[in-house]
């Protein structure tokens, strides 16, 4: 037998390659379905990665952010672990997936409001961060050298026309207003919570709508929090965005406590 003809006997044994992954997993080509499949799976990863929940709702004249707190190992410096930013002066942001891109999103929160406050010589308002940072998101979603942040933005402010505003900005892009929102490993569970009460909101003071945000964690999680384990921003009228101190969260869960008994 020849060279060439031994040649042509192996060729036929070669292994033929595995087959490649479906072209409609890349995140710039729908699938037939019409999903975009990396998009969802970054919702899906922001939302049940970091297993919080995290709840925000706003009054009659403020609106308050709060989310759980854990910190991943005891050796990590407690204080350093939060989840919620000040973008502002009067401008908060709560941010619920992957650390480390809740961070890199946060800061270009900060980035965003800074170029806007350099350019027009006023605060940035918060429907308008809303719109540019889910602008943002939703270039993440068109190219393939980019991957959509796993993060969810609640963002807060009490704005000076329209008074306290919360918008929640997802991978996806979609920003829109909302009274109270909630996103994270318990999301649907206190969305049903708050829908129940959301008649009642334009009612609230700042303490109460701090109260609801909290009795709201409280229900879906099935746990009696100590003030350690939850962080909470408070935004209200003409004041500096205040992060509640754990003796002011202790205070409102004495207070929900003797609600229920």
């Amino acid at each position: 037998m020849s060279r060439d003809s031994n040649y042509g006997a192996r060729r036929e044994f070669i292994v033929p390659h595995a087959p490649l992954p479906h072209a409609d997993h890349h995140i710039t080509i729908f699938s037939p379905a019409g999903k975009l499949y990396q998009v969802e799976y970054a919702i899906k990863c922001a939302q049940t990665t970091s297993g919080l929940t995290s709840v925000a709702v706003r009054g009659a004249d403020s609106c308050v952010l709060v989310t759980q707190k854990k910190v991943p190992d005891r050796l990590v410096d407690a204080t350093s672990v939060t989840n919620l930013y000040k973008v502002t002066e009067k401008l908060a942001v709560l941010m619920t997936g992957m650390s480390a891109d809740c961070r890199t999103q946060a800061t270009r929160l900060r980035y965003e409001a800074a170029e806007f406050k350099f350019q027009y010589g006023y605060a940035m308002p918060v429907a308008s961060l809303a719109k540019r940072v889910g602008d943002i998101c939703q270039v993440y979603t068109q190219k393939a050298s980019l991957r959509a942040l796993a993060a969810i933005c609640i963002i807060a402010a009490v704005d000076e026309e329209k008074g306290p505003q919360i918008f929640k900005v997802d991978p996806a892009g979609h920003h829109f207003p909302y009274f109270a929102t909630a996103a994270g490993a318990k999301e649907s569970e206190a969305t049903n919570f708050l829908e129940k009460k959301v008649d009642e909101f334009a009612t609230y003071d700042a303490d109460k709508t701090v109260q609801c945000a909290i009795a709201a964690l409280q229900s879906v999680l099935n746990a009696d929090f100590k003030a350690s384990e939850i962080e909470a921003m408070l935004l209200s009228g003409d004041s500096s965005c205040h992060a509640l101190t754990e003796e002011e969260i202790d205070g409102h869960l004495n207070v929900l406590a003797e609600t229920d008994a």
